[in-house]
């Protein structure tokens, strides 16, 4: 009986301990970089798989995000200052030092020396992509990552195309490779994790209300009705 029962308590733990180590699939602060791709006017003036608004919010949620969490980032454009266009204000209030930006004429990033030396350099093997188009300069860059043995990961709502079809078609293209899909506030909340997290609590909660939609609302409304 009395062995019965340690069994059990062992069991017990073990089925616990599990329970609280989060998945090496999850993305957390550390584990990833993450890569913006050529949120400029030009790119977004032909984007019509998503509504330009939403697109913007979605990029202004995972740019405040690596802001906040200080997620290891690279921003890089195409042909700034001849054709694309600066980026969206949503990204230079987050990442404001625009010295920092790389620019390219390769439509694949990773074929641009900098700019894969930048990715690379930060030394993390999850990669995060977001940007325009997504069958172009989110394709080149994803298939290129995997087949050097990254794991990556695309945020599909922010990022876009010239149409619905042409953005389904290359997601579905880089999920049959091995990406793996998300949206920008799943992004946000996956980095924050625990509520208890005192020291970026705010910071999110006040970035949803900011970029969030009517997630963003809801918080608004909470913290004014119910003081939460």
């Amino acid at each position: 009986m009395k062995k019965l029962f340690l069994a059990t308590v062992v069991a017990l733990t073990s089925l616990t301990g599990f329970a609280q180590k989060p998945s090496p699939e999850l993305l957390n602060p550390t584990n990833h970089t993450l890569v913006l791709i050529d949120y400029e006017g030009q790119m977004a003036f032909a984007t019509k798989s998503i509504d330009a608004i939403e697109l913007r919010n979605n990029a202004g949620l995972i740019a405040g995000a690596a802001k906040i969490f200080n997620v290891p980032t690279v921003v890089t454009t195409v042909a700034e200052k001849s054709f694309s266009g600066p980026v969206f204000p949503e990204i230079l209030e987050a990442i404001p030092n625009t010295s920092s930006y790389i620019d390219r004429t390769t439509m694949n990033t990773w074929e641009d020396v900098n700019a894969h030396k930048a990715i690379t350099g930060k030394g993390k093997k999850k990669i995060v992509l977001g940007g325009l188009w997504t069958s172009v300069c989110i394709v080149g860059p994803a298939l290129s990552a995997i087949s050097e043995g990254y794991e990556v990961y695309i945020i599909t709502d922010a990022s876009g195309d010239v149409s619905k079809e042409a953005h389904e078609m290359a997601i579905n293209r880089m999920v049959q490779a091995g990406a793996k899909p998300m949206t920008s506030v799943q992004y946000l909340l996956e980095l924050q994790r625990d509520w208890a997290r005192g020291e970026t609590y705010k910071a999110v909660t006040d970035l949803a209300v900011k970029y969030g939609g009517a997630y963003g609302i809801g918080i608004q409304y909470s913290r004014e009705m119910i003081k939460h």
